[in-house]
Formats: structure tokens, sequence, C-alpha cells
């Protein structure tokens, strides 16, 4: 299951990040400047496979008076994200889930989420696609920063080549590189061009993709006022 491998990563999961994603900064950066608040405003935003709560933190400090709702399928995942939150109290819930099962009640200012959609198949990305439009405010956000593969097989085999070159040459660990390729063989990933007609024909407006290197993109979409 996709929940044990993950389980069995999450001592080592946040160590060896920057390294398994070489464009890391404006990765991450590219979901959280697209997020279209003031930085004071009181929003709800939930975070879906939110793992050890990297991109919860993020969002948390761009938006200090938000609140964060942290879904994962990962016990041992969703404590270190505890763990990291635990100096703020009442701000940040977390709930021990399979996203992909349906998302948890109320209604959201954002959606967002990173590396954590492609381990879903296509129809369940489509049909988790058209769940987060339901469960966004008028006028809500949603922005996936995931992974992508390439349009072709020869084009995604020169995609993995990039990326194992990038990431040796970042200085990761073999233990590391190992422990992430054990992952990656639960990803479930589909073209770009595919999530984005996706987002359309779940009814998102304003589709677009805003970054991409090589297999990391980060897209999404706003629901109508």
């Amino acid at each position: 299951m996709i929940r044990d491998v993950f389980d069995r990563s999450a001592q080592i999961y946040d160590r060896g990040r920057r390294q398994l994603v070489p464009c890391f900064d404006d990765f991450y950066d590219a979901l959280v400047s697209q997020l279209p608040f003031e930085a004071g405003a009181k929003l709800r935003i939930l975070d879906l496979g939110a793992g050890t709560g990297l991109l919860s933190l993020f969002v948390s400090e761009r938006f200090p008076s938000a609140e964060l709702v942290l879904v994962d399928a990962s016990p041992e995942m969703l404590q270190r994200a505890r763990d990291r939150f635990a100096g703020q109290p009442g701000r940040f819930e977390f709930t021990v889930a399979d996203f992909s099962e349906g998302l948890p009640p109320g209604e959201f200012d954002a959606v967002v989420s990173a590396l954590a959609i492609h381990h879903l198949d296509d129809e369940a990305k489509q049909a988790l696609f058209q769940g987060v439009y339901q469960g966004l405010r008028a006028g809500g956000v949603f922005i996936d920063a995931d992974q992508v593969c390439g349009s072709t097989p020869e084009i995604e085999a020169r995609y993995r080549e990039t990326w194992l070159r990038q990431v040796r040459a970042c200085g990761v660990s073999e233990g590391d590189l190992a422990a992430a390729l054990e992952r990656m063989k639960e990803d479930r990933m589909a073209p770009l061009q595919a999530h984005l007609l996706w987002l359309t024909e779940a009814g998102f407006q304003a589709v677009d993709c805003w970054y991409r290197s090589y297999n990391f993109a980060v897209f999404g979409g706003r629901k109508p006022e």
C-alpha cells in the first residue's frame, strides 16, 4: 500500500527533499505565490497529501492568519506534521484519511497539494478534481505542485535521465535515492495537458500552468464567483 511505503519513509522524507526536487525553491514558491490573497487574510486552506507538513509550513508563513487542514493517509507522516506545528495549537487540524475517498467537511478558500496526487490513477484524479471544485468557496482556488509525465515515452525517458543526473549532482545519498525510487513505484503520473483538461472539465476557470521543470509542474484553476 502507498500508506505503508510512506510510513516507512517518514523519518527521512524531509532530509532529502531539496536534493530529490532539484527545483525545490522555485517549485514550492510558484505554488505559494499563486495563492491570490492578502498576507493578513483569514483563510481556511486544505492541504491534500500533506505528509510531514512541508507545504503547509510555507503556506502558513506566507499567510499567518490562515487556518490549515492537513490530510494524509500515513499516520507516521502526519505525526511528523503534528510535531512540526506543536507550538501553534489551534491553527492546524490533522486528519488521517485517504483524500481520494473524499474531502473533509466544510468549504475552503484554497485547496493545495504537493507531490501527492500523482499517486492516483487517471480516473481517481478526475474524481478528485471534481470533489475539490465542490469543496471550494466561490472564487476559491486549487493549486497543485506535482509530478507529471512526458507526453511520449521517449520524452519521459529523457526526463528521468535528467532527474537522476540532477539529484546525484545535488549530493543525494544512495540510501535516500533508493528510498525515493521505492516510493516512485507507486507513481501514476499523467501528462500536464491531461491535468489541465480535467480541471477545465471539472468547472475550473483560469486554468493554467505557472511553472514547469521537466517532471515538476505547478498548475491549477479558480472556482467562479
